[in-house]
């Protein structure tokens, strides 16, 4: 664009298939990669077709989010979790993108834990919405200067 302002030339931009610009193509895909496949509408089909063309490297990344996503969605035995999550480990090392090896590594070294999530599908949300209401309810108060009055305090209004 700036070169076409320097030259006196008008700017033409690029429109696709589907009549989005490539800046439009970006904005309006955005929310399709957060969703699974089989649930875009033919429009957002057509536009992640248009963008994984254009960026290879999303599509890998996309299809490893959603990879791990379904290891959770549809495993229900532990060692069959064990197994599909060291594949995914598999896939991630091949794929080399960085920001999943953290990801990668994160949970090869916490995998015990994240395996017993199949025992029986329970997660520690709980406890932690229960640390966030304690820490809001003590920066309500700026501070606890009475740790017996503070736990009576908490007691009274979340018990």
């Amino acid at each position: 664009m700036e070169l076409a302002r320097e030259t006196g030339n008008q700017h033409v931009l690029e429109v696709f298939a589907n009549g989005d610009s490539l800046k439009q193509l970006l904005a309006r895909s955005r929310h399709l990669l957060f969703k699974d496949e089989s649930k875009w509408t033919p429009s957002q089909s057509h536009r992640a077709e248009i963008l994984f063309r254009l960026y290879p490297v999303l599509q890998t990344a996309y299809r490893l989010s959603r990879n791990l996503s379904n290891i959770f969605t549809t495993t229900k035995e532990k060692g069959v979790a064990f197994t599909r999550l060291a594949q995914w480990y598999n896939q991630v090392e091949i794929a080399g993108l960085k920001s999943f090896g953290t990801l990668a590594r994160t949970i090869q070294n916490h995998y015990t834990n994240i395996l017993n999530y199949f025992d029986n599908r329970s997660t520690n949300a709980s406890a932690e919405s229960f640390n966030a209401k304690i820490k809001a309810l003590r920066s309500q108060f700026r501070g606890v200067r009475s740790i017996p009055f503070f736990m009576f305090r908490l007691a009274k209004i979340y018990v």
